[in-house]
């Protein structure tokens, strides 16, 4: 029998691959190594056949991979795999929870990343990571200083300025082996800030000569960050139908606890890519801190909302105004319009 869809239980070395037929009856299972399972897929299925996986660690790789071969590939979020998968997990139960989601006429697939995307999200991911390790390594240092009586004002630039002077000061009971250590972490939170400033000129450089990026920079509260890490998250918007999934999918929107016709709506739902979600609602937050100069109808509507409500709320809001008027520009390829949003 002819296969129609096969899905694909991804892994460092252990592939399980679900086939079905037009019939959805199970006609082929498989257990592969990495270095096999390409080459036995191939020669089993069929033009026509669609493959699904899991949008999880290399997924997208493969992804790409079949795709350049002719075959529809279809990635599927892991929580919206998990509701059927049947009695308990293992390998060939994940494969075919796989299979069957991806048949589902209302399931919602990620769109397969291209190589650009990932080189961009890369670089966001290691700045993310060194950033955080820089926020370790002075909340180390600081906690380190207290213990000697010598406490720096809160932000990282005061602790900057105050380093120094500490090492020069001979009189603050300091031992000479504390002085060796507290010059050795000055180093490495120096050594983290150039590494963060280079990125940050990457992404610069990357949002300069990316055409997208520049018509997302127009937006207010969207900069080089922003509209990198808008590209690599999403590329064109083709997989949302509307600006309202884009904001839902970053965790924007209402999460809702209704029933028996009774609607009630929570704070935010802090689904999906939280990096992306924290990045829309900073900006979000410079926006609102200028607004009160400013007559225009965004900026209006804006300081409307802080005052009914809490400026926390209008960032919010706003950052879920950006994400829907972000995937208007990309879906249709414009420039931005303010009087429109």
């Amino acid at each position: 029998m002819k296969l129609i869809r096969v899905g694909v239980d991804l892994a460092k070395n252990v592939f399980q691959l679900h086939g079905v037929d037009r019939l959805e009856k199970t006609i082929w299972r498989r257990k592969l190594v990495r270095g096999d399972w390409i080459k036995a897929l191939l020669e089993r299925i069929e033009p026509g056949c669609e493959i699904g996986m899991e949008a999880c660690s290399g997924a997208h790789h493969w992804a790409r991979m079949l795709q350049t071969k002719g075959f529809t590939v279809k990635l599927i979020a892991p929580q919206f795999v998990k509701p059927y998968v049947k009695s308990n997990k293992n390998d060939a139960n994940d494969a075919e929870a796989i299979c069957e989601a991806m048949s589902r006429p209302s399931m919602r697939f990620v769109a397969v990343k291209t190589v650009e995307q990932q080189d961009i999200q890369a670089v966001h991911r290691v700045r993310s990571g060194l950033m955080d390790q820089r926020k370790a390594k002075a909340n180390q240092l600081r906690g380190l200083a207290a213990e000697y009586g010598l406490v720096a004002p809160k932000e990282l630039l005061h602790l900057k300025s105050a380093i120094p002077c500490w090492l020069e000061d001979q009189d603050n009971g300091l031992s000479e082996r504390f002085r060796r250590l507290l010059r050795g972490l000055w180093r490495d939170l120096l050594v983290l800030d150039e590494r963060i400033e280079e990125l940050n000129r990457e992404i610069e450089q990357m949002a300069r000569q990316d055409p997208v990026a520049v018509r997302l920079q127009q937006v207010r509260g969207i900069g080089p960050l922003t509209a990198t890490a808008l590209l690599a998250a999403v590329g064109d918007a083709s997989q949302f139908s509307n600006g309202r999934e884009m904001a839902a999918s970053f965790g924007l929107t209402p999460k809702q606890n209704s029933s028996g016709g009774k609607e009630r709506l929570l704070g935010i739902s802090k689904r999906g890519d939280a990096y992306l979600r924290s990045l829309l609602v900073h900006g979000a937050r410079a926006v609102v801190r200028t607004a009160q100069a400013k007559t225009d109808r965004l900026s209006t509507w804006v300081m409307r909302i802080a005052t009914r409500r809490h400026p926390n709320v209008a960032a919010v809001a706003l950052a879920n105004k950006t994400a829907r008027i972000a995937w208007a520009m990309l879906t249709r390829g414009t420039d931005y319009q303010p009087q429109a949003a």
